[in-house]
Protein backbone atom coordinates (compact mmCIF):
# COMPACT_ATOMS: atom_id res chain seq x y z
CA UNK A 1 0.00 0.00 0.00
CA UNK A 2 1.32 3.44 -0.97
CA UNK A 3 1.08 6.35 1.42
CA UNK A 4 -0.22 9.70 0.21
CA UNK A 5 3.26 11.18 0.50
CA UNK A 6 4.95 8.44 -1.52
CA UNK A 7 6.26 10.64 -4.30
CA UNK A 8 9.07 9.23 -6.37
CA UNK A 9 12.40 10.98 -5.97
CA UNK A 10 15.05 10.86 -8.71
CA UNK A 11 17.06 7.70 -8.26
CA UNK A 12 20.73 7.15 -9.11
CA UNK A 13 21.49 4.57 -11.74
CA UNK A 14 24.18 2.86 -9.63
CA UNK A 15 26.07 3.14 -6.36
CA UNK A 16 28.96 4.57 -8.43
CA UNK A 17 26.76 7.57 -9.25
CA UNK A 18 24.94 7.93 -5.90
CA UNK A 19 27.10 10.92 -4.91
CA UNK A 20 26.71 12.74 -8.23
CA UNK A 21 23.65 14.89 -7.49
CA UNK A 22 25.18 16.20 -4.26
CA UNK A 23 28.55 16.68 -5.97
CA UNK A 24 26.87 18.90 -8.56
CA UNK A 25 24.72 20.82 -6.07
CA UNK A 26 27.05 21.30 -3.09
CA UNK A 27 30.39 19.46 -3.35
CA UNK A 28 31.76 21.10 -0.19
CA UNK A 29 28.82 20.12 2.02
CA UNK A 30 29.53 17.43 4.65
CA UNK A 31 28.81 13.91 3.41
CA UNK A 32 30.02 11.90 6.39
CA UNK A 33 31.12 12.73 9.92
CA UNK A 34 32.88 10.26 12.21
CA UNK A 35 35.26 10.16 15.14
CA UNK A 36 38.28 10.91 12.95
CA UNK A 37 36.78 13.89 11.14
CA UNK A 38 34.48 15.15 8.42
CA UNK A 39 34.53 14.53 4.67
CA UNK A 40 32.72 16.68 2.17
CA UNK A 41 31.06 15.10 -0.84
CA UNK A 42 34.09 16.03 -2.94
CA UNK A 43 36.43 14.44 -0.40
CA UNK A 44 34.34 11.26 -0.10
CA UNK A 45 34.26 10.95 -3.89
CA UNK A 46 38.04 11.34 -4.08
CA UNK A 47 38.62 8.79 -1.27
CA UNK A 48 36.24 6.31 -2.93
CA UNK A 49 38.12 6.81 -6.20
CA UNK A 50 41.40 6.00 -4.44
CA UNK A 51 39.89 2.97 -2.69
CA UNK A 52 38.67 1.59 -6.03
CA UNK A 53 42.16 1.99 -7.46
CA UNK A 54 43.81 0.36 -4.44
CA UNK A 55 41.49 -2.64 -4.57
CA UNK A 56 42.05 -3.01 -8.30
CA UNK A 57 45.83 -2.97 -7.73
CA UNK A 58 45.32 -5.90 -5.32
CA UNK A 59 43.70 -7.93 -8.09
CA UNK A 60 40.06 -7.38 -7.10
CA UNK A 61 37.80 -7.75 -10.12
CA UNK A 62 34.02 -7.70 -10.67
CA UNK A 63 32.39 -10.48 -8.65
CA UNK A 64 35.28 -10.84 -6.19
CA UNK A 65 34.44 -10.42 -2.52
CA UNK A 66 35.87 -7.59 -0.45
CA UNK A 67 35.38 -7.97 3.30
CA UNK A 68 35.85 -5.33 5.98
CA UNK A 69 36.33 -5.78 9.71
CA UNK A 70 36.60 -2.11 10.60
CA UNK A 71 35.14 0.33 13.14
CA UNK A 72 32.50 2.98 12.45
CA UNK A 73 34.74 5.59 10.87
CA UNK A 74 35.52 7.25 7.56
CA UNK A 75 37.65 4.46 6.08
CA UNK A 76 34.88 1.85 5.95
CA UNK A 77 32.62 4.24 4.00
CA UNK A 78 35.28 5.02 1.39
CA UNK A 79 36.17 1.34 1.02
CA UNK A 80 32.50 0.41 0.49
CA UNK A 81 32.02 3.00 -2.24
CA UNK A 82 35.32 2.02 -3.84
CA UNK A 83 34.42 -1.67 -3.93
CA UNK A 84 31.06 -0.89 -5.55
CA UNK A 85 32.72 1.19 -8.26
CA UNK A 86 34.65 -1.84 -9.54
CA UNK A 87 31.80 -4.34 -9.30
CA UNK A 88 33.11 -6.17 -6.22
CA UNK A 89 30.79 -7.87 -3.72
CA UNK A 90 31.00 -6.25 -0.28
CA UNK A 91 30.82 -8.22 2.98
CA UNK A 92 31.08 -6.92 6.53
CA UNK A 93 32.60 -8.96 9.37
CA UNK A 94 31.64 -7.69 12.81
CA UNK A 95 34.40 -6.55 15.14
CA UNK A 96 32.49 -7.81 18.17
CA UNK A 97 32.38 -11.39 16.87
CA UNK A 98 34.64 -14.04 18.31
CA UNK A 99 37.64 -15.29 16.34
CA UNK A 100 35.78 -18.44 15.33
CA UNK A 101 32.70 -16.46 14.26
CA UNK A 102 34.78 -14.10 12.17
CA UNK A 103 36.59 -17.05 10.62
CA UNK A 104 33.28 -18.71 9.78
CA UNK A 105 31.99 -15.66 7.90
CA UNK A 106 35.27 -15.15 6.07
CA UNK A 107 35.39 -18.82 5.08
CA UNK A 108 31.87 -18.63 3.73
CA UNK A 109 32.37 -15.57 1.54
CA UNK A 110 36.05 -16.30 0.61
CA UNK A 111 37.14 -12.67 0.16
CA UNK A 112 39.94 -11.65 -2.16
CA UNK A 113 40.83 -8.90 0.33
CA UNK A 114 39.96 -8.34 4.00
CA UNK A 115 40.38 -4.80 5.28
CA UNK A 116 41.41 -5.59 8.83
CA UNK A 117 41.18 -3.28 11.83
CA UNK A 118 42.43 -3.64 15.38
CA UNK A 119 39.58 -5.99 16.34
CA UNK A 120 39.95 -8.34 13.41
CA UNK A 121 41.06 -11.80 14.58
CA UNK A 122 41.45 -13.36 11.15
CA UNK A 123 44.74 -14.95 10.21
CA UNK A 124 44.68 -15.21 6.43
CA UNK A 125 46.85 -13.91 3.57
CA UNK A 126 43.83 -11.92 2.38
CA UNK A 127 44.02 -9.65 5.44
CA UNK A 128 45.32 -6.16 4.83
CA UNK A 129 46.59 -4.25 7.86
CA UNK A 130 45.65 -0.56 8.20
CA UNK A 131 49.17 0.72 7.47
CA UNK A 132 49.41 -1.24 4.22
CA UNK A 133 45.95 -0.09 3.15
CA UNK A 134 46.91 3.53 3.85
CA UNK A 135 50.07 3.13 1.77
CA UNK A 136 48.07 1.71 -1.14
CA UNK A 137 45.58 4.57 -0.97
CA UNK A 138 48.40 7.12 -1.05
CA UNK A 139 49.83 5.82 -4.33
CA UNK A 140 46.81 4.22 -5.98
CA UNK A 141 46.06 4.86 -9.62
CA UNK A 142 42.59 5.07 -11.12
CA UNK A 143 40.75 1.82 -11.59
CA UNK A 144 39.22 1.22 -15.02
CA UNK A 145 35.55 2.15 -15.34
CA UNK A 146 33.41 -0.91 -14.71
CA UNK A 147 29.89 -0.63 -16.17
CA UNK A 148 27.36 -1.13 -13.39
CA UNK A 149 25.11 -4.18 -13.41
CA UNK A 150 22.26 -3.16 -11.15
CA UNK A 151 20.94 -6.68 -10.64
CA UNK A 152 24.29 -8.45 -10.22
CA UNK A 153 25.45 -9.39 -6.69
CA UNK A 154 26.81 -6.32 -4.90
CA UNK A 155 26.75 -7.12 -1.18
CA UNK A 156 26.48 -10.02 1.24
CA UNK A 157 24.46 -9.50 4.41
CA UNK A 158 24.75 -12.05 7.18
CA UNK A 159 21.54 -12.61 9.10
CA UNK A 160 21.75 -12.04 12.83
CA UNK A 161 21.70 -15.73 13.67
CA UNK A 162 19.34 -15.31 16.63
CA UNK A 163 17.65 -18.64 15.88
CA UNK A 164 20.33 -20.62 14.08
CA UNK A 165 23.34 -20.41 11.76
CA UNK A 166 23.55 -17.02 9.97
CA UNK A 167 22.60 -17.02 6.30
CA UNK A 168 24.63 -15.11 3.70
CA UNK A 169 22.00 -13.07 1.85
CA UNK A 170 23.12 -11.54 -1.44
CA UNK A 171 21.83 -8.14 -2.57
CA UNK A 172 22.04 -6.22 -5.82
CA UNK A 173 22.94 -2.56 -6.21
CA UNK A 174 19.31 -1.93 -7.13
CA UNK A 175 18.03 -3.19 -3.81
CA UNK A 176 20.81 -1.54 -1.81
CA UNK A 177 19.77 1.83 -3.23
CA UNK A 178 16.00 1.40 -3.08
CA UNK A 179 15.39 1.76 0.70
CA UNK A 180 17.13 5.12 0.78
CA UNK A 181 15.25 6.33 -2.28
CA UNK A 182 11.88 5.34 -0.80
CA UNK A 183 12.58 6.76 2.66
CA UNK A 184 13.94 10.05 1.33
CA UNK A 185 10.90 10.47 -0.91
CA UNK A 186 8.20 9.44 1.55
CA UNK A 187 9.64 11.38 4.49
CA UNK A 188 10.50 14.54 2.57
CA UNK A 189 14.18 14.67 3.49
CA UNK A 190 16.70 16.95 1.84
CA UNK A 191 20.20 18.36 2.44
CA UNK A 192 19.24 19.27 6.02
CA UNK A 193 19.21 15.57 6.96
CA UNK A 194 21.86 14.56 9.50
CA UNK A 195 21.25 10.90 10.15
CA UNK A 196 23.02 9.28 13.08
CA UNK A 197 23.77 5.57 13.35
CA UNK A 198 25.37 3.78 16.27
CA UNK A 199 25.01 0.19 15.02
CA UNK A 200 28.13 -1.26 13.32
CA UNK A 201 28.51 -0.42 9.63
CA UNK A 202 29.83 -3.94 9.08
CA UNK A 203 26.10 -4.79 9.05
CA UNK A 204 25.10 -4.23 5.41
CA UNK A 205 21.69 -2.83 6.38
CA UNK A 206 23.47 -0.02 8.20
CA UNK A 207 25.50 0.90 5.13
CA UNK A 208 22.18 1.08 3.26
CA UNK A 209 20.63 3.31 5.94
CA UNK A 210 23.63 5.61 6.35
CA UNK A 211 25.74 6.71 3.38
CA UNK A 212 23.47 5.32 0.64
CA UNK A 213 20.41 6.95 2.19
CA UNK A 214 21.94 10.31 3.11
CA UNK A 215 23.64 10.66 -0.29
CA UNK A 216 20.23 10.43 -1.98
CA UNK A 217 18.99 13.27 0.23
CA UNK A 218 22.20 15.27 -0.17
CA UNK A 219 22.54 15.14 3.62
CA UNK A 220 25.17 13.92 6.05
CA UNK A 221 25.78 10.48 7.58
CA UNK A 222 26.89 10.77 11.21
CA UNK A 223 28.69 7.58 12.26
CA UNK A 224 28.75 7.06 15.99
CA UNK A 225 31.49 5.05 17.67
CA UNK A 226 29.54 4.62 20.93
CA UNK A 227 26.33 2.78 21.72
CA UNK A 228 25.84 3.56 25.42
CA UNK A 229 23.14 6.09 26.28
CA UNK A 230 25.52 8.88 27.31
CA UNK A 231 27.71 8.32 24.26
CA UNK A 232 24.74 8.40 21.88
CA UNK A 233 23.39 11.53 23.58
CA UNK A 234 26.80 13.20 23.22
CA UNK A 235 26.89 12.43 19.50
CA UNK A 236 23.33 13.67 18.93
CA UNK A 237 23.98 16.90 20.81
CA UNK A 238 27.45 17.71 19.48
CA UNK A 239 26.76 16.78 15.85
CA UNK A 240 23.16 18.09 15.73
CA UNK A 241 21.73 14.79 14.52
CA UNK A 242 18.20 15.15 13.11
CA UNK A 243 17.30 11.45 12.68
CA UNK A 244 18.68 8.65 14.84
CA UNK A 245 17.83 4.96 14.87
CA UNK A 246 18.53 2.74 17.85
CA UNK A 247 17.51 -0.44 19.59
CA UNK A 248 14.64 -0.46 22.12
CA UNK A 249 17.15 -0.95 24.95
CA UNK A 250 18.95 2.25 23.94
CA UNK A 251 15.66 4.17 23.89
CA UNK A 252 14.83 2.70 27.29
CA UNK A 253 18.12 4.00 28.69
CA UNK A 254 17.76 7.44 27.09
CA UNK A 255 14.23 7.77 28.44
CA UNK A 256 15.82 7.73 31.88
CA UNK A 257 18.06 10.67 31.01
CA UNK A 258 15.55 13.49 30.50
CA UNK A 259 18.15 16.20 31.02
CA UNK A 260 20.26 15.17 28.04
CA UNK A 261 20.04 17.56 25.08
CA UNK A 262 18.37 15.74 22.18
CA UNK A 263 16.70 18.88 20.85
CA UNK A 264 18.13 18.59 17.33
CA UNK A 265 16.20 15.39 16.70
CA UNK A 266 13.20 15.42 14.38
CA UNK A 267 12.81 11.64 14.30
CA UNK A 268 13.85 8.71 16.46
CA UNK A 269 13.54 5.20 15.06
CA UNK A 270 13.38 1.99 17.03
CA UNK A 271 14.27 -1.27 15.34
CA UNK A 272 16.05 -4.59 15.61
CA UNK A 273 13.42 -6.05 17.94
CA UNK A 274 9.94 -5.33 19.26
CA UNK A 275 9.47 -1.90 20.84
CA UNK A 276 7.24 -2.03 23.93
CA UNK A 277 4.56 0.66 24.01
CA UNK A 278 5.87 1.66 27.45
CA UNK A 279 9.26 2.51 25.93
CA UNK A 280 7.64 4.77 23.36
CA UNK A 281 5.66 6.68 25.95
CA UNK A 282 8.58 6.95 28.39
CA UNK A 283 10.87 8.33 25.66
CA UNK A 284 8.18 10.78 24.53
CA UNK A 285 7.65 11.96 28.11
CA UNK A 286 11.39 12.54 28.53
CA UNK A 287 12.29 14.07 25.17
CA UNK A 288 9.09 15.15 23.42
CA UNK A 289 9.36 12.76 20.48
CA UNK A 290 7.38 9.55 20.01
CA UNK A 291 9.81 6.95 18.60
CA UNK A 292 8.96 5.63 15.15
CA UNK A 293 8.71 1.83 15.21
CA UNK A 294 10.12 -0.08 12.26
CA UNK A 295 9.96 -3.58 10.84
CA UNK A 296 12.89 -4.72 8.75
CA UNK A 297 14.55 -7.74 7.23
CA UNK A 298 18.07 -8.56 6.20
CA UNK A 299 16.53 -10.17 3.12
CA UNK A 300 14.61 -7.03 2.04
CA UNK A 301 17.12 -5.39 2.76
CA UNK A 302 16.41 -3.29 5.85
CA UNK A 303 13.19 -1.27 6.48
CA UNK A 304 9.94 -2.79 5.22
CA UNK A 305 7.51 -0.82 7.39
CA UNK A 306 7.84 2.30 9.52
CA UNK A 307 5.55 4.62 11.45
CA UNK A 308 4.71 7.77 9.48
CA UNK A 309 6.40 11.05 10.32
CA UNK A 310 4.96 12.92 13.26
CA UNK A 311 3.46 11.22 16.30
CA UNK A 312 0.87 8.88 14.76
CA UNK A 313 1.25 5.25 15.81
CA UNK A 314 -0.77 2.18 16.71
CA UNK A 315 -0.18 0.03 19.80
CA UNK A 316 1.47 -3.26 18.90
CA UNK A 317 2.13 -2.22 15.29
CA UNK A 318 5.48 -1.78 13.56
CA UNK A 319 4.57 0.97 11.13
CA UNK A 320 3.05 1.14 7.69
CA UNK A 321 4.40 -0.83 4.74
CA UNK A 322 6.69 1.20 2.46
CA UNK A 323 5.35 1.80 -1.06
CA UNK A 324 7.79 -0.45 -2.94
CA UNK A 325 6.44 -3.55 -1.18
CA UNK A 326 3.35 -5.69 -1.16
CA UNK A 327 3.16 -7.39 2.24
CA UNK A 328 0.39 -9.79 3.23
CA UNK A 329 -0.29 -12.73 5.53
CA UNK A 330 -0.39 -16.23 4.01
CA UNK A 331 -1.57 -19.57 5.34
CA UNK A 332 0.50 -22.79 5.49
CA UNK A 333 -0.46 -23.64 1.88
CA UNK A 334 0.76 -20.19 0.72
CA UNK A 335 -2.72 -18.88 0.08
CA UNK A 336 -2.99 -15.14 0.54
CA UNK A 337 -5.23 -14.27 3.49
CA UNK A 338 -7.65 -11.34 3.73
CA UNK A 339 -6.37 -8.14 5.29
CA UNK A 340 -6.28 -8.31 9.06
CA UNK A 341 -6.05 -12.11 9.28
CA UNK A 342 -3.11 -13.75 11.06
CA UNK A 343 -0.59 -15.73 9.04
CA UNK A 344 3.01 -15.78 7.87
CA UNK A 345 4.03 -12.41 6.49
CA UNK A 346 5.33 -12.60 2.92
CA UNK A 347 6.85 -9.86 0.77
CA UNK A 348 6.54 -9.15 -2.93
CA UNK A 349 6.86 -6.09 -5.15
CA UNK A 350 4.12 -3.48 -5.17
CA UNK A 351 2.02 -3.94 -8.30
CA UNK A 352 0.34 -0.53 -8.37
CA UNK A 353 1.26 3.06 -7.68
CA UNK A 354 4.35 5.04 -8.59
CA UNK A 355 6.67 2.51 -6.89
CA UNK A 356 5.24 -0.54 -8.63
CA UNK A 357 7.79 -3.22 -9.61
CA UNK A 358 10.75 -1.21 -8.33
CA UNK A 359 11.68 -3.91 -5.78
CA UNK A 360 13.00 -7.31 -6.77
CA UNK A 361 13.73 -10.22 -4.41
CA UNK A 362 17.29 -10.94 -3.32
CA UNK A 363 19.32 -12.74 -6.01
CA UNK A 364 19.84 -15.53 -3.48
CA UNK A 365 22.33 -16.84 -0.93
CA UNK A 366 26.12 -17.18 -1.07
CA UNK A 367 26.91 -20.85 -0.53
CA UNK A 368 29.89 -23.05 -1.41
CA UNK A 369 31.64 -20.32 -3.36
CA UNK A 370 28.69 -19.22 -5.47
CA UNK A 371 25.17 -17.91 -5.64
CA UNK A 372 22.22 -20.16 -4.83
CA UNK A 373 19.22 -18.43 -6.40
CA UNK A 374 16.34 -17.48 -4.15
CA UNK A 375 12.79 -18.67 -4.73
CA UNK A 376 10.53 -16.20 -6.55
CA UNK A 377 8.33 -13.77 -4.65
CA UNK A 378 6.34 -13.67 -2.47
CA UNK A 379 9.19 -14.15 -0.01
CA UNK A 380 8.20 -15.77 3.33
CA UNK A 381 9.64 -13.80 6.23
CA UNK A 382 9.24 -16.41 8.96
CA UNK A 383 7.24 -13.85 10.97
CA UNK A 384 3.64 -14.38 12.03
CA UNK A 385 1.51 -11.26 11.83
CA UNK A 386 -1.16 -9.19 10.13
CA UNK A 387 -1.41 -6.28 7.70
CA UNK A 388 -4.45 -4.05 8.09
CA UNK A 389 -6.54 -2.70 5.25
CA UNK A 390 -4.70 0.63 5.47
CA UNK A 391 -1.23 -0.92 5.51
CA UNK A 392 -0.29 -1.12 9.20
CA UNK A 393 1.90 -4.15 9.89
CA UNK A 394 1.83 -6.01 13.20
CA UNK A 395 4.14 -8.89 14.09
CA UNK A 396 2.89 -11.57 16.45
CA UNK A 397 6.14 -13.55 16.55
CA UNK A 398 8.74 -15.54 14.69
CA UNK A 399 7.26 -18.65 13.10
CA UNK A 400 10.16 -20.80 14.27
CA UNK A 401 10.08 -19.45 17.81
CA UNK A 402 6.56 -20.59 18.56
CA UNK A 403 6.29 -22.57 21.83
CA UNK A 404 3.99 -25.57 21.53
CA UNK A 405 2.59 -26.23 25.00
CA UNK A 406 0.40 -29.30 25.11
CA UNK A 407 -0.58 -28.75 21.47
CA UNK A 408 -1.38 -25.04 21.91
CA UNK A 409 0.76 -22.38 20.24
CA UNK A 410 2.31 -19.66 22.39
CA UNK A 411 4.04 -16.78 20.62
CA UNK A 412 6.84 -15.43 22.84
CA UNK A 413 6.53 -11.86 21.57
CA UNK A 414 2.89 -11.65 22.66
CA UNK A 415 3.87 -12.66 26.21
CA UNK A 416 6.97 -10.43 26.21
CA UNK A 417 4.87 -7.38 25.37
CA UNK A 418 2.71 -7.90 28.42
CA UNK A 419 5.64 -8.48 30.79
CA UNK A 420 7.64 -5.63 29.24
CA UNK A 421 5.03 -3.07 30.28
CA UNK A 422 5.95 -3.58 33.95
CA UNK A 423 8.04 -0.57 35.10
CA UNK A 424 10.62 -2.79 36.78
CA UNK A 425 11.40 -4.77 33.62
CA UNK A 426 14.23 -3.60 31.37
CA UNK A 427 13.97 -6.44 28.86
CA UNK A 428 12.38 -9.88 28.73
CA UNK A 429 12.82 -13.04 26.70
CA UNK A 430 10.23 -15.81 26.69
CA UNK A 431 11.45 -19.24 25.63
CA UNK A 432 10.44 -22.91 25.83
CA UNK A 433 11.45 -25.22 28.66
CA UNK A 434 11.25 -28.92 27.71
CA UNK A 435 8.58 -30.87 29.57
CA UNK A 436 7.89 -34.63 29.49
CA UNK A 437 4.12 -34.20 29.66
CA UNK A 438 3.38 -31.02 27.72
CA UNK A 439 6.31 -31.09 25.32
CA UNK A 440 7.21 -27.53 26.24
CA UNK A 441 6.40 -25.12 29.03
CA UNK A 442 6.64 -21.32 28.93
CA UNK A 443 9.64 -19.72 30.66
CA UNK A 444 10.42 -16.02 31.12
CA UNK A 445 13.89 -14.60 31.61
CA UNK A 446 13.55 -11.07 32.92
CA UNK A 447 16.28 -8.44 32.83
CA UNK A 448 15.76 -6.09 35.74
CA UNK A 449 17.83 -4.02 38.18
CA UNK A 450 15.39 -5.02 40.95
CA UNK A 451 16.69 -8.09 42.75
CA UNK A 452 13.35 -8.42 44.57
CA UNK A 453 11.16 -8.32 41.46
CA UNK A 454 7.80 -9.92 42.28
CA UNK A 455 7.27 -12.72 39.77
CA UNK A 456 3.85 -13.55 41.19
CA UNK A 457 2.74 -9.99 40.44
CA UNK A 458 4.05 -10.39 36.90
CA UNK A 459 2.16 -13.66 36.55
CA UNK A 460 -1.04 -11.97 37.74
CA UNK A 461 -0.52 -9.23 35.15
CA UNK A 462 -0.16 -11.91 32.47
CA UNK A 463 -3.30 -13.75 33.59
CA UNK A 464 -5.33 -10.58 33.16
CA UNK A 465 -4.28 -10.14 29.51
CA UNK A 466 -3.41 -13.65 28.32
CA UNK A 467 -4.96 -17.08 28.17
CA UNK A 468 -3.82 -19.26 31.06
CA UNK A 469 -1.68 -21.56 28.92
CA UNK A 470 0.38 -18.55 27.76
CA UNK A 471 1.37 -17.42 31.25
CA UNK A 472 4.97 -18.34 32.09
CA UNK A 473 5.36 -21.14 34.60
CA UNK A 474 9.10 -20.67 35.00
CA UNK A 475 10.59 -17.30 35.94
CA UNK A 476 14.17 -16.10 36.39
CA UNK A 477 15.79 -12.70 36.79
CA UNK A 478 19.01 -11.88 34.94
CA UNK A 479 21.29 -8.86 35.09
CA UNK A 480 21.66 -8.91 31.30
CA UNK A 481 20.13 -10.97 28.51
CA UNK A 482 22.49 -12.13 25.76
CA UNK A 483 22.23 -9.90 22.68
CA UNK A 484 23.88 -9.65 19.27
CA UNK A 485 25.39 -6.60 17.55
CA UNK A 486 21.96 -5.27 16.61
CA UNK A 487 20.71 -5.42 20.18
CA UNK A 488 18.45 -8.39 19.46
CA UNK A 489 18.17 -11.10 22.09
CA UNK A 490 20.30 -14.05 21.02
CA UNK A 491 17.72 -16.77 21.44
CA UNK A 492 20.17 -19.54 20.66
CA UNK A 493 21.76 -18.89 24.08
CA UNK A 494 18.53 -18.85 26.09
CA UNK A 495 18.20 -22.61 26.75
CA UNK A 496 21.68 -22.77 28.26
CA UNK A 497 21.05 -19.63 30.32
CA UNK A 498 17.73 -21.00 31.55
CA UNK A 499 19.29 -24.34 32.51
CA UNK A 500 22.00 -22.54 34.45
CA UNK A 501 19.52 -20.36 36.33
CA UNK A 502 16.88 -23.01 36.89
CA UNK A 503 18.54 -26.42 37.32
CA UNK A 504 16.33 -29.16 35.96
CA UNK A 505 14.58 -26.89 33.41
CA UNK A 506 16.28 -28.82 30.60
CA UNK A 507 15.11 -32.40 30.05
Amino acid sequence: MESSSAAVAPRPTSIATVLDAALDAHPDAPAVEAVSGVWSYAELDERAHRAAGALWSLGVRPGDRVAACLPNDLDIVAAFHGAQRIGAIWAGIGEALSASEQDDLATRCAPKVVLAGANCHLDTPACLAPDRWSALLAKSEAAPRVPPHLDAPAGIAFTSGTSGHPKAVVHSQRNLLLPGAALVATRGWGPELRKGDSFPLTILNLMVLSTLLTAQAGGCAVLMNRRDADGVADWISEHRVTVWNGAPAQLYDLARKPRRDLGSLHEVWSGGSDTPDSVRTAFADAHGLVPRATYGLTEAPTVVAIDPTGNDWRPGASGRVLPQYDVAAYDAAMNRLPRGELGELCIGPATSGSWAHTWTPSPGYWERGGLRPAAPAPYPTGDIGTVSADGWLSVQDRKKQVIIRGGANVYPLEVERVIGRHPGVTKVAVCPAPDDRLGERVAALVESPDATLDFEALARRCRVELAGYKVPEIWARVDELPVNAMGKVDRTRLPELLARLIPGSRS
